[in-house]
């Protein structure tokens, strides 16, 4: 998986459970950081999402279970 599909996921995940438009979810999501694999071999990525508290909330409950399903992730 990249980063650009770990976006995407995240993206139709939240499209599919809370509604709203694309492209506003997107800028709530910012982008993905990524770690080197040999320092964060558990998981080699976050994100940091900007928005109101609720559009934070859901975006870090994805975030938890994609941390579990997707946790090394490849450059874009």
């Amino acid at each position: 998986m990249t980063s650009g599909d770990l976006i995407d996921l995240f993206l139709a995940t939240l499209l599919r459970n809370h509604g709203g438009q694309r492209h506003r979810w997107r800028t709530v999501l910012g982008e993905v950081k990524l770690y080197s694999v040999e320092t964060h071999g558990h998981c080699n990525w976050s994100i940091t999402p900007i928005g109101s508290a609720g559009q934070i909330e859901a975006v870090e409950r994805i975030a938890d279970r994609l941390r579990i399903e997707h946790p090394i992730v490849a450059p874009a």
